[in-house]
């Protein structure tokens, strides 16, 4: 009896979980062609996250289509006219496409909030890294995407 019910627990406990972060499922995202436009260095640092390839011999693949852009923006300022906080957003349009008709379709979108610094060094350097953080966000949402069936 006790064989039979560990046998029991062992399929039904096996529900065939797998994570959609490991690196053999992000290999298998093969396009016709792909396209990007906008911010180049965002769009490089996605298609080269999520291990984008290009397979034109291959015609019954997807196309791709990616369009970012990237703003940073003054949301207050003090009586002197001087900024006191600004605002970073990345907006991403996703478009996956067979022969002109639309798949899959999608906008991806972060921002964040933050206060200035009193040395400029220093707030340029932390807006790269909200650039950075905010890029990795939206990688995330679109792995979660193109994982989606």
């Amino acid at each position: 009896m006790k064989k039979y019910l560990l046998i029991l627990i062992f399929f039904i406990s096996s529900c065939g979980y797998q994570s959609i972060y490991l690196t053999n499922n992000l290999q298998n995202f093969k396009f016709y062609k792909i396209t990007t436009e906008g911010e180049q260095d965002i769009n490089n640092k996605i298609t080269n996250s999520i291990s984008l390839k290009e397979d034109r011999t291959n015609e019954l693949l997807n196309d791709f289509l990616i369009k970012t852009s990237f703003k940073v923006e003054e949301t207050s300022k003090n009586k002197k006219g001087q900024i006191q906080s600004y605002r970073s957003s990345i907006l991403i349009s996703l478009i996956i496409s067979k022969n002109e008709n639309i798949i899959k379709n999608k906008i991806f979108s972060e921002e964040f909030t933050y206060s200035t610094k009193e040395n400029k060094f220093e707030l340029v350097e932390y807006q790269s890294n909200v650039k950075d953080d905010l890029i990795n966000k939206v990688i995330e949402d679109i792995v979660l995407f193109m994982n989606m069936k």
